[in-house]
């Protein structure tokens, strides 16, 4: 039996894309019956038909919608095998793209794609961000970036590279009655009966929030959603609830005051990719491990000392 080729995959996701024989053809510059014809011969190959030809459209049939992640992921990996032929002919420009959760994107990244510019001026960074760290895994499983950054990830079997325990805080109010707490901790509890500055359900902090407050005791009543983590903390600080943040999000001259949850949360976090990853991609997870800030001392000094919070047991290593 054939094999798939790349080319009939690739005329398979434009026809899909495009929702049309016709555009798809123009598209690719190829005439419709050539574009027919290796679309039969794909069918052919993978035993069965993967698109229902309607009179002004074309829909996936359900052996389709099972073939088309699948040749999306092979068109970008045999992109990136022509970014790494590239690389290694000596070429110094190209591109890494990186996959992360909005909180590392906000808190992590920044200081490490400065220092990569400073290095790597030729080698561009393409930024893909998703709200849970589900969808990150799905689209690194995927194909559509080179190194994720998020969560370690459940069931992976490609490299993961440890980067640390990135720690949460709760935000509050300056003139918050909890504000001047001289061990710079607050209980969950002592927050049951507040509401919350919550996150929009598709956030993966949401599901975070809901289930160290269930482990508290309580659940969580919002005030308000935010759909930004960046925003989070600033709504906050304002007065509009408590906010659980990861701590290395919280920008300089700060309003609010930071306190550590009792017990403690944190997660571990990770860089990962698919396979093997080429030489630049290591490059830049060398960078990561090395400049990464996954928790930052920017706690209030009142706060328990380093060894101390080092000697807690993690409560929530999520």
């Amino acid at each position: 039996m054939a094999m798939a080729t790349l080319r009939q995959l690739e005329y398979l996701v434009t026809v899909v894309d495009l929702g049309s024989f016709t555009r798809a053809a123009e598209h690719l510059h190829v005439t419709q019956p050539a574009l027919s014809h290796q679309m039969r011969a794909l069918e052919t190959a993978v035993g069965g038909p993967l698109l229902e030809r309607l009179p002004r459209a074309v829909r996936l049939t359900p052996m389709g919608r099972a073939v088309l992640p699948h040749a999306r992921a092979a068109l970008a990996e045999a992109e990136r095998l022509h970014r790494v032929a590239r690389r290694t002919a000596g070429l110094e420009e190209g591109e890494v793209e990186v996959a992360a959760i909005y909180s590392v994107s906000l808190g992590i990244l920044p200081p490490v794609l400065r220092a990569w510019r400073g290095r790597h001026p030729g080698v561009r960074i393409r930024l893909r961000e998703y709200p849970h760290a589900d969808r990150l895994q799905a689209a690194m499983a995927a194909g559509r970036a080179d190194l994720a950054v998020g969560p370690v990830p459940a069931g992976w079997e490609g490299p993961i590279r440890e980067l640390g325990v990135e720690e949460f805080g709760i935000v509050l109010p300056a003139d918050d009655p909890l504000a001047g707490s001289p061990t710079g901790r607050v209980a969950l509890s002592d927050l049951a009966d507040r509401a919350w500055v919550h996150y929009a359900p598709d956030n993966g902090l949401a599901d975070l929030l809901d289930q160290v407050c269930t482990q508290a005791g309580f659940h969580p009543q919002a005030a308000v959603r935010a759909e930004q983590t960046s925003a989070a903390p600033l709504l906050a600080a304002a007065g509009l609830g408590p906010a659980l943040v990861p701590a290395n999000i919280i920008p300089p001259h700060f309003d609010g005051v930071l306190l550590r949850p009792d017990p403690p949360i944190r997660r571990a976090l990770a860089a990962y990719t698919r396979t093997r990853p080429d030489a630049i991609t290591v490059a830049f997870a060398d960078l990561l491990a090395q400049q990464a800030r996954v928790n930052p001392a920017c706690f209030p000094a009142t706060a328990v000392s380093q060894e101390r919070a080092a000697a807690d047991a993690p409560s929530n290593p999520l």
